[in-house]
């Protein structure tokens, strides 16, 4: 009976092929993800960024960091020696021997297959003078010589050689283990167990137990959730907060705290250089003893935060700080608004509190564009742009001019933007210009609908109500080139406008002579009228005039003219009887224009139908390709010429009852907008009935004074009563008795067809 055996690599040449296969399932998928990208491209990228953010601080270190980084050569370097070993140990396993080899009895004979009987004795006898002991030969090589003889020669080992590859018959199953028998060897055993609990009972225990701790300590937008509490803390404690208190709880964040982040630092000379820094910036509430406000670390990220907004500068120890402060607040902002939408929600479903206010919601979107723009609430949005100074801003706010907002800045004519900034040379004011032109120019398209309802515009009481907002982004240079279009002569300009209004007038009498016809056949017999009365009278007046003779005359021409009146009333008699026979024949055609029109109004409503069906499942897809679809939050670098690190354009969208100030609909934040977004915001509908006043916002999470609002006006009626039985469900009582009925002379009739098959 066949039997296992468990043999490990006394050679090793097992061990080479587990060794080869580990090293490579490491080394292939690091070089995929770990390999530097092309660093051309990044070159080529900041290069066409040089022309617009060359000036800016994120653009000068990210050029420093790629000429002074050896990451992406350490990176290389160890790539490139997994790599090395993972082929020196595929050559070494190429050259390995086989060590199972199929066992064929001729070959050890040295015969052909199928060789007679006689042939393999003859060369038996040839290999026993050869090799036999007794003749000075081997005997490990003559007995394998022997059992292959005995294999050939012998029935039953020849049969089970054929069968199962082994003149013995069937042997015991072997498994190799691809580990050094040293490893297991009992000299070895004490050595071989110290790894195994060095490695499983020590290194990976605090491997998984650092991650974990580290872990429950970060939120999943990786902020502390101390950090997360603290700003719940304060924001239910204070409702409505200016910007000096947001601030102040801002750079209270644990983020900022030695103990609790590794990456901030407390230095020995902060005790000189912040007081300085707390001199010159003057009232920053440092007697204020509330913790954490009180703490050093709160007070030194306060200071250089609020050096930040002011422009000041400081030393480089203290830049590097400074730096960190401010490359940590934006996500620490939107960690605050986040919590401000979780107050909101809290309190609309359970009450109890005051929800934090709107205000205290857009400061902290506010703060944010300012710490990216490096500039104070009070400043002017012009100080954005480059070479643009304090003292500059009174050529732009003039009476000539009034310029006092970067959308003012674009409507102006060329030159007269050339002259108010005459300040500036060529070189500087072209930079200006392709900086200006960078900058974002949204528009905000709204649609207002209750979806998955039948009348999809009627807003009913408590309904879902869901704003679809289309964003689509330009540039500032595209208004640039549509204030640059050559405009028309104006006496061109005037013939084409009289041309174009007597063509309009043309059309218009067109459509007034084909909507009424007989309006006009009416007018024409009424002036007919009025003329045959006027003419009446003027015989007289010649009879005044001329006297006798004249008379005769005028008798005459009277005979003549009461022959044309006869004439003339018959033709209106014969125009009559045809106009009565025509308005007979148009009765019957407006009956046959109505039929056509309520055929092609059922038509049109059918057609809408299967419009808004299409629209819905249009939309049905679109948000599950949404669901799906993961977009790159890579959008458009942002111009800012004091923030440390590159940061991309971002927005947020939301809804506001500015009245209450309150959140009607949570912020939603757009990180993907490159060219056009879509974005649905929802928000139960008021449950009284009447009119509201809401605002559609778009506000900017990198640029001051580029936020737009959008009144959103809201009809809410009174919603449908349920119905209890729907009539469709109804069925009366006598189409009851009619189907019955229907069914026993159906039964009936079954039963006579049966007797006729019968007879």
């Amino acid at each position: 009976m066949a039997g296992q055996q468990f043999q490990y690599d006394d050679s090793g040449n097992t061990f080479f092929y587990f060794l080869t296969s580990f090293v490579g399932l490491i080394v292939i998928p690091a070089t995929y993800y770990f390999w530097p990208r092309d660093q051309n491209a990044e070159q080529v990228r900041l290069k066409s960024l040089r022309r617009v953010h060359g000036r800016c601080l994120w653009y000068r270190l990210r050029l420093m960091k790629s000429q002074q980084s050896v990451v992406p050569t350490l990176k290389k370097g160890a790539l490139l020696l997994g790599w090395a070993v993972f082929l020196l140990l595929a050559y070494k396993v190429s050259k390995l021997d086989r060590e199972y080899q199929e066992y064929n009895p001729y070959e050890v004979l040295n015969l052909d297959p199928g060789a007679s009987l006689s042939e393999i004795k003859k060369q038996y006898h040839v290999l026993s003078l050869k090799y036999h002991p007794d003749k000075g030969g081997d005997e490990a090589t003559f007995m394998i010589i022997a059992k292959a003889y005995y294999a050939l020669t012998n029935t039953q080992s020849r049969q089970n050689w054929e069968q199962y590859g082994n003149p013995d018959g069937p042997g015991a199953t072997s498994f190799g283990i691809a580990l050094p028998a040293w490893i297991v060897d009992q000299k070895n055993s004490m050595l071989v167990l110290l790894v195994y609990g060095l490695a499983f009972m020590v290194i990976l225990p605090v491997v998984v137990g650092t991650w974990w701790y580290r872990s429950i300590r970060y939120s999943g937008d990786q902020i502390l959730i101390n950090t997360t509490q603290l700003f719940m803390h304060f924001m239910y404690k204070t409702p409505n907060m200016n910007m000096k208190r947001l601030t102040m709880v801002l750079t209270a964040a644990f983020e900022f705290d030695p103990r609790s982040n590794k990456e901030a630092t407390i230095r020995p000379t902060d005790n000189i250089e912040v007081p300085q820094l707390i001199r010159e910036l003057g009232n920053i509430n440092v007697k204020k003893k509330e913790p954490p406000f009180c703490y050093p670390y709160s007070l030194k990220a306060r200071v250089l935060l609020l050096s930040h907004l002011a422009r000041m500068d400081v030393s480089e120890e203290l830049e590097e700080d400074q730096r960190f402060v401010v490359r940590k607040s934006p996500a620490l902002l939107q960690e605050m608004i986040n919590v401000g939408c979780q107050l909101t929600m809290m309190a609309n479903s359970r009450g109890g509190f005051h929800a934090p206010r709107l205000v205290t919601i857009e400061n902290c979107m506010k703060l944010t564009q300012m710490i990216v723009q490096g500039l104070q609430e009070s400043k002017s949005p012009l100080l954005q742009l480059p070479h643009f100074e304090e003292e500059h801003l009174r050529y732009c706010i003039s009476k000539k001019y009034k310029v006092r907002s970067l959308q003012d800045l674009v409507s102006l004519k060329d030159s007269d933007r050339r002259s108010m900034l005459r300040f500036l040379g060529e070189e500087k004011y072209d930079e200006v210009i392709a900086v200006l032109g960078s900058f974002p120019h949204i528009t905000m398209d709204t649609k207002l609908q209750v979806l998955d309802d039948e009348d999809s515009n009627n807003i009913t009481a408590g309904s879902i109500v869901t704003v679809t907002v289309t964003l689509n982004r330009k540039r500032m240079s595209d208004m640039f080139e549509k204030e640059q279009e050559p405009t028309a002569i104006p006496g061109e300009e005037s013939a084409n406008t009289e041309e174009a209004q007597a063509d309009t007038s043309k059309s218009k009498t067109k459509v007034w002579q084909n909507k009424s016809k007989g309006a006009k056949k009416t007018a024409k017999s009424k002036k007919k009228k009025l003329t045959k009365k006027k003419a009446t009278p003027a015989p007289a007046k010649a009879k005044q005039a001329n006297g006798n003779v004249a008379g005769t005359e005028v008798a005459a021409t009277a005979a003549a003219t009461t022959a044309k009146d006869e004439e003339e009333d018959a033709s209106e008699k014969g125009s009559e009887s045809d106009e009565g026979e025509a308005n007979k024949e148009s009765h019957s055609e407006r009956e046959e224009d109505s039929d056509k029109q309520s055929d092609t109004e059922v038509d049109e409503i059918a057609g809408d139908d299967e419009e808004e069906w299409e629209a819905l499942q249009q939309s049905i897809q679109r948000r599950e390709r949404a669901l799906l679809e993961t977009k790159s939050k890579v959008t458009h670098p942002v111009y800012s010429l004091y923030f440390a690190e590159e940061k991309q354009e971002w927005w947020w969208l939301y809804i506001a009852d500015r009245r209450d100030q309150t959140l009607v609909s949570m912020p939603y934040h757009v990180c993907t907008l490159k060219d056009t977004e879509e974005v649905e915001l929802k928000f139960p509908a008021p449950s009284k009935t009447g009119n509201y006043q809401y605002s559609v916002v778009l506000r900017s999470d990198s640029f001051l004074g580029l936020d737009q609002i959008k009144p959103l006006k809201l009809e809410v009626h009174e919603a449908k009563a349920m119905l209890d039985n729907h009539p469709q469900w109804d069925i009366p009582d006598t189409e009851e008795e009619d189907e019955e009925q229907e069914d026993s002379d159906g039964i009936e009739e079954s039963d006579d067809d049966d007797d006729e098959d019968n007879d």
